[in-house]
């Protein structure tokens, strides 16, 4: 049989607290004086503990204002449940519960699976989300996407009023996911399909660990259906061209201190926006970036250390644009790049990427080509200079080389703007005549495509590429403009025709470096019933025809004919003919 009760706790004295004795039961208390905001005079007893964190610090000694509950579980066990309930009719009516719950399971009634979630139901969701969040944290993912999961996790409770899992409702996600791939009023457009599948998948994966935890019976987003991504494209990358990239590698190693030369032009009437904005700049392009160049060295003639610094700025972001270019990484791989990681000599320079940085997690060597490896052994040189130059102003001791923790590239969080400007001063449109747009993941579908138009094999460009899947190489960082397409048409045979008013068919396998002549086949029809027909084939000086083949039914090379079966030879300086459907001379000569 159970019962309920209330608990003595300690709380911390308050601010305004009076300590004073008194008598109880012939032993002299301590006891605490307060008055709460509410202007209400309080008194409770106070205690000292003799040991733990709080030992020697006295503290209130008072009773809970809620009932607790005391009772045996199913296995026999007692258990301290508190049932939140002030009045004491209502926590024993939690108690009956309580024991109510134990006699079923320990009756085979219900399961302890069932039983568990019961007491799930009730707590906050704020609570279960602390709780996989810790998992997920236990199962070493990176701290980034614990950030985006317990973001999607919130918006979607907060937008559809989930408070407890017991709230949890289908069609509730479901409206709010077809809610949010509608255009807004501002004539934004809506959430793609492929954010969200995002926030569908995390609400699913943390149901499936809310089942596997006992805190759910079902997961009920497990039948939300995945919007279609295909049909729903909503940013497709297109791929640079290599003219594109030298241009966009030459700005970028100008602009900074050509932004410093841009001259100044006067707003008309009708553009100004205040009495005083009557002046701007003039925008940078491809044809005035060496003018404006100029201009600013001459601006900042005596300010050489700024100069020198924008030079510094402009080597920086393009070798970051060649690497990107180059080896295919992703912008926060780069970015986590250090100079311990960088293999520069020996025969296969390479760069180690740490697997925590990638995005598979799994680690990876990053061939890096010589030119890339030369310029980077350029670039740290220059770094570890500085880095002396620095040290010998401080009248510190010269530091040999630069620190194994130090990053190779100082890649800056808008990256995506400067990318922007630096197109827009290139010439360079960012969304082309398809609508495919260029960003600074784009110079990664770049490298994919640049790896197929050279030749390499799909394999290997995925490989390059540490796709998991070659459809993704081949079809989603493949940019199909820049393939070459009319060249390898040449890679098929010829197919000339027959000319119609002479009969002849030439089939021209010679060249002006080899010995094989052309063979002209002149069919001779006969078409008298019952007899075949024959042809001769006339060559010239065929001495050494290697392997010539021809493998085309006689039906359909005389297509005018109304007979299905007509013999061919082919005779070789009087040599006996061969009847078949087909010829096919595989001998180094005609034969004798």
């Amino acid at each position: 049989m159970g019962s309920i009760y209330k608990k003595f706790v300690t709380k911390p004295l308050p601010p305004s607290a009076e300590l004073f004795t008194r008598k109880v039961r012939g032993l002299d208390r301590r006891f605490a004086r307060w008055t709460d905001t509410k202007g209400r005079v309080h008194t409770a007893p106070v205690r000292t503990a003799e040991k733990g964190k709080n030992a020697g610090v006295p503290r209130l000694w008072i009773e809970t204002s809620t009932y607790y509950a005391k009772y045996r579980d199913a296995d026999g066990l007692v258990q301290y449940v508190p049932t939140r309930c002030r009045d004491e009719q209502s926590a024993r009516n939690v108690l009956a519960e309580l024991e109510k719950r134990a006699d079923k399971v320990r009756s085979g009634l219900r399961s302890r699976g069932e039983d568990a979630t019961i007491d799930h139901q009730a707590m906050p969701l704020a609570e279960h989300f602390g709780a996989y969040l810790t998992n997920l944290e236990a199962e070493s993912t990176s701290p980034v996407h614990r950030d985006n999961v317990e973001r999607c996790l919130k918006r979607v409770a907060g937008d559809c009023g989930f408070t407890r899992l017991a709230d949890l409702n289908r069609d509730a996600l479901e409206r709010w996911l077809v809610l949010q791939a509608r255009p807004t009023e501002a004539g934004k457009k809506g959430m793609s399909a492929r954010t969200r599948n995002i926030y569908r998948a995390c609400w699913v994966a943390f149901c499936n660990w809310c089942l596997a935890t006992d805190r759910l019976l079902a997961n009920p987003f497990d039948k939300v259906a995945k919007a279609d991504e295909e049909s729903d494209p909503r940013r497709k990358r297109r791929s640079m061209t290599e003219a594109e990239l030298v241009r966009l590698l030459d700005v970028a190693r100008r602009r900074p201190l050509a932004e410093y030369g841009r001259p100044k032009l006067r707003r008309d009437a009708g553009q100004r926006k205040g009495k005083r904005d009557t002046w701007t700049i003039a925008p940078l392009d491809y044809e005035t970036l060496d003018a404006a160049t100029e201009r600013a060295r001459e601006r900042l003639k005596d300010k050489p250390a700024l100069v020198a610094r924008l030079d510094r700025l402009g080597r920086e972001r393009a070798l970051t644009y060649k690497a990107l270019v180059l080896t295919g990484l992703r912008k926060g791989e780069l970015a986590s790049l250090t100079v311990g990681q960088l293999v520069l000599d020996g025969p296969h320079p390479h760069a180690v990427l740490h697997a925590a940085d990638e995005k598979n997690r799994q680690g990876s060597q990053i061939a890096l080509r010589s030119d890339l490896a030369a310029d980077l052994r350029q670039w740290l040189a220059d770094q570890l200079a500085e880095t002396q130059d620095a040290a010998r102003l401080r009248t510190t001791g010269l530091p040999s080389k630069l620190p194994a923790g130090a990053k190779v590239f100082r890649v800056p969080t808008g990256l995506i703007r400067i990318l922007d400007r630096d197109l827009s001063a290139a010439g360079i449109a960012k969304v082309d005549d398809r609508g495919r747009t260029l960003d600074v993941h784009a110079l990664r579908h770049s490298f994919g495509t640049l790896l197929s138009k050279g030749g390499v094999a799909p394999r290997t460009a995925q490989a390059a590429m540490r796709h998991a899947s070659i459809d993704l190489t081949m079809n989603v960082y493949t940019d199909p403009r820049l393939l070459d397409v009319q060249s390898a048409l040449d890679a098929l045979p010829k197919l000339p025709l027959s000319d119609p008013s002479t009969g002849f068919t030439e089939v021209v396998g010679a060249d002006a470096q080899s010995d094989r002549c052309e063979i002209r086949l002149a069919p001779l029809l006969a078409p008298t019933s019952g007899s075949s027909s024959q042809s001769e084939a006339a060559t010239d000086n065929c001495q050494d025809v290697h392997e010539w083949k021809y493998e085309q039914k006689w039906d359909d090379l005389i297509r005018s004919s109304d007979r299905t079966k007509h013999p061919l030879s082919i005779s070789d300086n009087g040599c006996s003919t061969e009847r078949a459907k087909r010829l096919e001379l595989s001998t180094s000569s005609l034969g004798s």
